[in-house]
């Protein structure tokens, strides 16, 4: 698309807009990005788009995947554009471009990284047009915004240029069919001790062939539909994956991958199945942009993931662990449900899991729980759970209905309070699970958990 009259009002009242923010303090927002839309709703296909676009999409792990691309390639050298102090929608990528162009439109910068929305596809990926698009995984999600998965894949299915190279998950068969005449790779991990023969959790979102309907064969499930699977009717199957995570040495912190010029060794920043998907998913990326696998192992071993999404602390001898549980999502906080079942030890764990924005207007849709694993918490390891926050009542009741000891569970409306109804002495963890806007209240739960833990190991000493 050309430049109109009305671009260049849209981008000049956007670039004062930013200017106005800045000088009052604000950053990080994607008002600019808003009234560029609002002022030409075809804003971004007039925008320049710089020389090479990169864009990370999928349900799960897009935001990890994406620091973690941006961070080894500003440890590499690399000027670039991205979206991370605004938003993964079509303003926040206006928000962006506009903060990185001349006063006339023009990139400053060759490069751009951008974590995408998937249910924004259609208001960015015809215009944006990536040359690299990666997809971490397809599940369902927020049942108000992602309905269900077959919702999603026909949205990116007709959006996603085909001129993108895509890198995809090939133990999700969803994710793997995207696109099939698009240039692609695949990633995957290679079966693990503990992967299983059968599915233990609530959702499975395949179950049969997506091309003769066939009950599908599996060799193993990780977990929901992650994992390899074939169909014994048409040979239809998961595709042969060009990286490959052959074994993970959790001991010495490394993960041996296979990639298209041979092995390597790259750093285990952690351990979880989740976020092993999403450091390999990076190295697919960032190897396909064209860094060798030394160059991303290095930049790597610098890197961690980021503690608005975990981290480990101590306190009166205990280990008190902050974790992401993406609200109103099943897949995500099921698989944060079983990390705390598998951690060794003795653990207690709250949980405020209420959606920021429902709660402030008394109104949230709970059928959620119900796909949700909370049965991965009924396990003689976990002492007690602490549900907090406005819907504590169903929480209780979704943890009764998961054969959980009536004894374990304390509840109660006030999150900031939580920690008093803890039971320091059996456990050696602390978990503390919350929605993704909920990070500022999490930090302070933490800390109210760690005076306890304090005063409780100063009294004994006493």
């Amino acid at each position: 698309m050309k430049r109109n009259l009305r671009f260049f009002f849209a981008l000049f009242f956007a670039k004062g807009t930013a200017l106005v923010l800045k000088l009052i303090g604000r950053k990080g927002t994607s008002m600019p990005g808003s009234w560029a839309i609002i002022l030409c709703p075809d804003f971004l296909g007039r925008m320049p788009r710089p020389k090479t676009v990169i864009g990370i999409t999928g349900t799960n792990g897009k935001t990890t995947v994406a620091n973690m691309v941006e961070d080894v390639l500003s440890r590499c050298g690399y000027d670039f554009v991205c979206n991370r102090s605004g938003t993964n929608v079509n303003t926040g990528v206006a928000s962006s471009l506009i903060a990185n162009s001349t006063f006339f439109g023009k990139p400053k910068k060759d490069l751009a990284v951008f974590e995408l929305d998937e249910r924004s596809s259609p208001k960015i990926l015809p215009y944006l047009k990536p040359d690299l698009l990666l997809c971490t995984n397809i599940f369902r999600d927020s049942y108000k915004r992602n309905a269900h998965m077959e919702f999603i894949l026909d949205i990116l299915e007709q959006y996603i240029p085909d001129s993108s190279r895509l890198i995809l998950n090939a133990d999700d068969l969803l994710c793997a069919g995207l696109k099939p005449g698009n240039q692609r790779v695949f990633f995957g991990i290679d079966r693990q001790p503990g992967d299983k023969e059968r599915c233990e959790n609530i959702v499975r979102d395949i179950t049969v062939c997506p091309r003769c309907g066939t009950a599908l064969s599996w060799e193993f499930i990780r977990y929901h539909h992650i994992g390899r699977a074939f169909c014994p009717s048409c040979g239809y199957a998961s595709p042969k994956a060009s990286y490959r995570v052959t074994a993970l040495n959790e001991q010495e912190g490394k993960m041996a991958v296979t990639l298209p010029e041979g092995e390597e060794s790259f750093p285990l920043l952690n351990s979880s199945t989740i976020n092993v998907y999403n450091a390999l998913s990076a190295i697919a990326l960032l190897s396909e942009f064209g860094l060798s696998a030394g160059e991303i192992s290095s930049a790597m071993s610098k890197l961690s993931i980021s503690e608005t999404r975990y981290s480990e602390e101590e306190a009166g001898g205990k280990k008190v662990i902050l974790h992401l549980a993406k609200g109103q999502n099943p897949i995500a906080c099921s698989r944060a449900f079983e990390n705390i079942r598998d951690y060794p030890g003795k653990k207690a764990v709250i949980l405020f899991l209420d959606d920021y924005f429902d709660a402030a207007h008394s109104v949230e849709n709970i059928s959620w729980y119900y796909d949700t694993d909370f049965e991965f918490l009924n396990d003689p390891n976990i002492t007690q759970i602490v549900a907090a926050g406005a819907r504590h009542w169903d929480v209780c009741l979704r943890l009764l209905l998961a054969g959980i000891d009536r004894e374990k569970i304390s509840h109660t409306r006030e999150k900031e309070t939580s920690p008093s109804l803890l039971s320091f002495s059996e456990p050696d963890s602390i978990f503390i699970l919350y929605d993704v806007y909920t990070i500022d209240l999490a930090n302070q739960v933490k800390q109210a958990t760690k005076a306890l833990l304090e005063k409780r190991e100063n009294e004994n000493e006493n």
